[in-house]
C-alpha cells in the first residue's frame, strides 16, 4: 500500500471511531467494542478488505498504547482518594490475578481439555482487568460508586497488568522450554515489581524537577517533554530488569499529584493521547483478527467467558479481599466491574510470536472472551450497581489533585507588594507550593499587567493581586512575611483585562 491510501484509511478509521463514541453514549454500548468492530469490518474478512497479519506490529502498537493509557490513568489518579484503598488495591491486583489465573486454568482444563501448561497460559492471559476498558466505561458513562469502590476498581485495573504480563511471558517460556521451573518465576517477579516501583517513583520525581525548571518558551513543548519522559521511564526501567508498565503508572501518579507548570494543558493533552491510544489499539487488534475463524471457537469461548465472569473473577475477589470487612454487595460489584479489554488480546500475541503450537487457537479464544466480557459487563454495569445498592447519584466529595481555589462569599481580594529585599524574588510561582484556597490572579509590574502561570518568576516591587479563602489567610500571612498586604475590596476588570479596585 502506498502512503496516500494508507493515510486516507487511517484518517477515515479514526474519524469513524470518534463519531462512534456518540453512538456509544446514546445506546449504552461500550465504545471499545465499537472501535474493535470497526477494525474487524475494515479487515480482510470485512468489506474494508485491509489485509493485516503482522502480529509483531500489533504488539508494538499495543504496548506503546498501553504505556500512554497507564500514564494518563496515573495522572488522573488522586493520591488522597486512592490512599485509603491502596493496600486493598495492591492485594487485589496481585493476589487476585494469581487466583484468577489458577481458577481460569482449571476451567480451561475441564471445559477445553487443555493440558496444564497451556491452560495456565490461557489463565494468565485473561487474568487481569483492563485499564482502558475500565477507565472508558466508568468515566464515559458517568458511573459513581459508594464506599470508595470506584478508586479501588480503577487502582486495581491500572496496577494488575504488570503481573499478568510477567505470568504470560513466564508460562510461554515454560511451554517452549519444558525443563524450566515455575518456582524460578517467583523471585524474578518480586525483583521486577521492586525495580518497577522504584523506577516509577524516581522518574516521577525527575519529571516534576525537569518540567518546573526547564523554562521552555513554548507551552506546547511541555506536553512533548512529558511524552518523551514517559517512554524514557518505561524503556529504562525495562532495560534494568524492572516492570515498565508499573513504572509509568506510578510515575503518572507522582506527577499528577504534584504542582507543575502548565498542569492543565498537560492533563488535557494526555487525556487526548489516551483516547487516541485506545482507538488505535482496538482498531489494530480488530484488523488482526479474522472474524470467519471466530465461529469455530464460539461455544468454547462463551463457556470460558462465563467461567471467568461468574467463577474465576468472583473467587479471586473474595479470596483477595476476604480479610477486609466489605459487604457481599460491594464484593460482587468489584467482581462485576472486572472488565477484560485490549490487554489480554495484546498478551495473546506473545505466545503467537514465540511460536507456541496452539497460539492461534489461544488468540481467537481470548478475542472472543474479551468481546463477551466487555459486552456483558460493560453494558450492564450501571444496572448491576443500582441493583446492588452501591450506585452514587453524585461523585463522592474528595479533594482533587487539580488546584481549584475555594472561592466563597467570605473570600478576600488582597494586594501584596514585594519589596526589593524579599525572599520571594527570583522564585517561581510553582516553587511556592501555594496552599489550597490561594490564587495569584494578577501581577502588576512596571506599569503593565501579567497573568501568571507556574513558571512566572517574581521580581522586586511586583504587586500581586491575590484571591484568598478564609482557610488560607494564615498561610498567606506566613508566605508574605516580607511583603505588605492590603485589602482591595470588590474588583472589576479594566479595559485591558487588568484588575481594578472599586
Amino acid at each position: 500500500m502506498t502512503i496516500e491510501p494508507l493515510l486516507l484509511a487511517t484518517g477515515l478509521l479514526l474519524s469513524i471511531s470518534v463519531a462512534a463514541t456518540r453512538a456509544s453514549n446514546r445506546f449504552g454500548v461500550p465504545a471499545l467494542i465499537l472501535f474493535m468492530a470497526i477494525g474487524m469490518l475494515a479487515g480482510s474478512d470485512g468489506p474494508g478488505g485491509i489485509a493485516f497479519t503482522d502480529a509483531a506490529l500489533a504488539q508494538l502498537i499495543g504496548v506503546i498504547a498501553l504505556i500512554y493509557i497507564l500514564f494518563s490513568g496515573g495522572l488522573d489518579t488522586d493520591w488522597p482518594i486512592i490512599k485509603p484503598v491502596l493496600v486493598e488495591g495492591l492485594v487485589l491486583a496481585n493476589v487476585g490475578v494469581l487466583v484468577s489465573t489458577l481458577v481460569a486454568a482449571v476451567g480451561a482444563r475441564l471445559i477445553l481439555g487443555f493440558d496444564w501448561p497451556l491452560a495456565l497460559l490461557l489463565g494468565a492471559i485473561v487474568s487481569s482487568t483492563d485499564a482502558a476498558a475500565v477507565f472508558s466505561v466508568m468515566r464515559t458513562r458517568g458511573i459513581h460508586l459508594k464506599h470508595r469502590l470506584e478508586p479501588l476498581i480503577e487502582l486495581e485495573s491500572g496496577s494488575n497488568d504488570p503481573i499478568a504480563v510477567f505470568l504470560t511471558i513466564g508460562f510461554t517460556q515454560l511451554i517452549i522450554n519444558p525443563d524450566a521451573s515455575i518456582v524460578e518465576l517467583v523471585p524474578a517477579f518480586v525483583f521486577q515489581m521492586m525495580l518497577g516501583a522504584a523506577g516509577g517513583y524516581a522518574f516521577g520525581r525527575l519529571m516534576i524537577w525537569v518540567i518546573n525548571r526547564i523554562r521552555l518558551q513554548q507551552e506546547g513543548l511541555y506536553v512533548v517533554l512529558t511524552m518523551a519522559l514517559t517512554l524514557l521511564t518505561y524503556g529504562f526501567t525495562a532495560l534494568i530488569g524492572g516492570n515498565g508498565f508499573l513504572a509509568v503508572y506510578l510515575a503518572g501518579i507522582v506527577l499528577g499529584n504534584a504542582n507543575i507548570v502548565h498542569k492543565r494543558s498537560i492533563l488535557r493533552f494526555h487525556d487526548g493521547v489516551a483516547w487516541l491510544s485506545q482507538i488505535a489499539m482496538f482498531l489494530i487488534l480488530g484488523l488482526l483478527v479474522f472474524p470467519s475463524q471466530l465461529p469455530a471457537v464460539a461455544w468454547q469461548g462463551l463457556a470460558m467467558a462465563l467461567w471467568l465472569v461468574f467463577v474465576a473473577r468472583p473467587l479471586s475477589v473474595f479470596i483477595a479481599l476476604g480479610w477486609k470487612r466489605r459487604s457481599l454487595a460491594q464484593l460482587l460489584m468489584i467482581a462485576w466491574a472486572g472488565l477484560r479489554g485490549a490487554v489480554p488480546i495484546v498478551l495473546a500475541t506473545f505466545p503467537l510470536l514465540a511460536g507456541v503450537p496452539d497460539a492461534p487457537l489461544l488468540f481467537n479464544l481470548v478475542f472472543f472472551i474479551v468481546l463477551v466480557s466487555v459486552l456483558m459487563q460493560g453494558i450492564s454495569i450501571s444496572w448491576v450497581a443500582r441493583r446492588l445498592g452501591v450506585m452514587s447519584a453524585q461523585p463522592e466529595s474528595v479533594d482533587s489533585h487539580l488546584f481549584v481555589p475555594e472561592v466563597s462569599g467570605a473570600s478576600q481580594i488582597l494586594e501584596a507588594h514585594i519589596p526589593p529585599d524579599s525572599a520571594l524574588i527570583g522564585k517561581t510561582l510553582i516553587d511556592l507550593d501555594l496552599p489550597r484556597g490561594l490564587l495569584v490572579v494578577q501581577i502588576q509590574r512596571e506599569g503593565g499587567y501579567i497573568i501568571p502561570n507556574g513558571s512566572t518568576t517574581f521580581a522586586p516591587n511586583d504587586r500581586l493581586v491575590l484571591l484568598v479563602a478564609p482557610t488560607a489567610l494564615q498561610a498567606v500571612t506566613e508566605l508574605c512575611a516580607s511583603c505588605s498586604l492590603s485589602p482591595l475590596g470588590p474588583i472589576q476588570l479594566g479595559a485591558q483585562g487588568q484588575v481594578q479596585a472599586r
